[in-house]
């Protein structure tokens, strides 16, 4: 499959560029600057997202949102969300898989409370908490698009190893058999991937855990 990967120089980013390409799929990096890319071997599209269009999103058949900013931008992960909301009216057949947050997740059965609404979720990620639970929003109230939000756990672990295996739920904070919200980096692109490969979350939120070391 063709796969853009906007963001593909940052932590998640470039594993889950690395995990498409390792299963065989056609990968374009699109990023700011490709000086900063790793792989000499992966195509490129230098663009500034809010510069790519329909045209540009077209070529793909999926598009992987792993776009970062550090908190006192975290505006821009609305500002790109709604962005890429519009471009992707223009290319329908174009699905879009955004890596999201955890804050978002609920933590009642009710629905009623999210995970950064807690006094365990910590101040410091907060405004990017709620701004990735916006751009959520946005992405669920849009019509004409494709779309997947992947919300990774709590401890998000960019140095944790590639263990192959995790299980997922929807949207409600899950944890794994040790009673632990986690998962590594790597096995969050293994998820990602294989929603890639076989869609089973059109238009909605996912979440995953694995069992870590």
């Amino acid at each position: 499959m063709k796969v853009g990967i906007i963001g593909a120089t940052g932590k998640a980013g470039s594993l889950i560029m690395k995990e498409a390409m390792v299963r065989g799929h056609d990968v374009t990096a699109i990023v700011r600057n490709a000086q900063k890319l790793e792989r000499p071997d992966v195509k490129v599209l230098e663009k500034e997202i809010f510069n790519l269009t329909a045209e540009d999103l077209k070529q793909f058949d999926v598009v992987v949102n792993a776009f970062g900013v550090p908190v006192e931008k975290a505006e821009q992960h609305v500002d790109a969300g709604k962005f890429l909301i519009e471009a992707l009216k223009g290319a329908p057949n174009t699905r879009m898989i955004v890596v999201g947050g955890a804050g978002s997740l609920f933590v009642d059965e009710a629905k009623t409370t999210r995970f950064y609404e807690t006094p365990e979720f910590p101040e410091t990620f907060k405004a990017i908490a709620l701004n990735q639970s916006q751009n959520l929003a946005d992405l669920e109230a849009s019509k004409g698009i494709q779309w997947t939000f992947l919300s990774p756990a709590a401890f998000f672990d960019p140095e944790g190893m590639r263990t192959g295996y995790y299980q997922s739920g929807e949207d409600g904070f899950i944890v794994n058999s040790k009673g632990e919200s986690y998962i590594s980096y790597r096995d969050y692109a293994i998820a990602l991937v294989d929603e890639i490969e076989d869609p089973k979350h059109k238009n909605k939120r996912f979440t995953v855990v694995s069992e870590g070391e």
